[in-house]
């Protein structure tokens, strides 16, 4: 296939699982496979980290956790959406468990269990300053009466979300894990335990201290990218994805000539300019352009005017590609590495959005 291509290096990404759960003292990881598990596929990646001892995974929708049931996933499944009378029959079927972010949801649960003499499982969400899903804290206490007698059996777990991990000013997040110790004193009070206390994502994991409870949720660090240039990147992680396209063609053309879009970029003396066949529908940056390159060969070489839809140009320079022959987006092989986060840094973008931004069309590639 003639086209852009995504390979997901299994290997890293179980090397990276290693790496942070050493780091965190062996705590139990929750890893995030939502939105395709960030780009990655969803399912390639939680078979494989659930081979390797993984026993816990969250996903955003029920039909993201069906989909894992589907496919053979065993373990654990958190879903983090706002739940309805559907994800109630959802989760009972298909064994996930749900996210309960206000008292109405708990009258639902109740509700569901009165009915059929059972209740799916859930964890009790705190919103602790991200504004966002979940139980206010000044509602703690009727919510953990309410689910005190015949629910408490199917509450396994409780946590929060932070919402400045990943900054340089904490001030913030100790704010919300001061609420949220709060909130567990109160639990703790009232004779309601939990068998799972989770508040750290990965910028918490990187960046907070004694923010761990006994799991923490792992996502983007898990597949080798930092969440901000702002947390300690005091760990070995290894980019998971390598994104690449061929080159198509070469042009070899003069100084002053237009390429692209708009004319806004003029080659500043005679240039071999290849034409790679891959484009923002792809999952190429848009923005990329003005200050963007790819590498080739070990060398880095300037995209060359915007980014087209299905397709964009490089100056090689002087140096002369070979047609058929890839160029690195970004992610990294033996001869080449672009992080993705310096392609965020450079656009005021973040690697969450790089990394889902990658379109269906692109042929992708497992890699064990």
């Amino acid at each position: 296939m003639l086209g852009p291509k995504v390979v997901i290096h299994i290997d890293r990404l179980l090397a990276n699982y290693d790496l942070i759960k050493n780091q965190l003292n062996n705590n139990r990881l929750m890893v995030v496979v939502k939105a395709n598990a960030y780009g990655h596929g969803s399912v390639e990646c939680a078979r494989a980290l659930e081979k390797h001892g993984c026993d816990s995974f969250a996903v955003f929708s029920a039909h993201e956790g069906i989909e894992l049931r589907k496919n053979g996933i065993d373990s654990d499944i958190l879903v983090f959406s706002k739940i309805n009378d559907s994800y109630l029959d959802l989760a009972d079927k298909y064994r996930l468990t749900l996210n309960v972010s206000n008292l109405l949801d708990i009258s639902l649960l109740e509700s569901f269990r009165i009915k059929h003499g059972k209740s799916p499982k859930f964890h009790l969400k705190f919103d602790t300053g991200m504004t966002r899903l979940g139980i206010n804290p000044s509602d703690a206490k009727e919510a953990f009466e309410l689910i005190s007698k015949d629910l408490q059996r199917s509450c396994e777990g409780i946590y929060s979300h932070f919402a400045t991990a990943d900054e340089g000013d904490l001030s913030y997040a100790y704010e919300q894990l001061s609420k949220f110790k709060e909130i567990l004193n109160m639990a703790n009070s009232l004779g309601i335990k939990f068998e799972t206390i989770h508040f750290s994502n990965s910028g918490a994991a990187l960046n907070i201290d004694q923010s761990e409870f006994d799991q923490v949720r792992v996502g983007m660090i898990i597949y080798g990218a930092f969440p901000s240039n702002e947390v300690p990147m005091n760990i070995s992680i290894l980019p998971v994805m390598e994104f690449r396209a061929p080159i198509v063609e070469v042009r070899s053309v003069d100084k002053d000539t237009q390429i692209s879009y708009g004319g806004v970029y003029k080659t500043d003396a005679k240039s071999n300019i290849g034409v790679i066949q891959c484009g923002f529908a792809d999952g190429v940056p848009r923005s990329w352009h003005q200050k963007g390159y790819v590498s080739y060969n070990g060398k880095q070489y300037k995209i060359a005017g915007r980014i087209c839809m299905d397709q964009f140009m490089v100056n090689f320079e002087n140096d002369m590609p070979r047609l058929g022959e890839e160029v690195l987006i970004f992610g990294s092989n033996n001869t080449d590495s672009i992080r993705m986060e310096t392609i965020a840094e450079t656009i005021d973008s973040t690697p969450y959005v790089i990394a889902t931004d990658i379109k269906g069309r692109t042929q992708r590639e497992y890699n064990s």
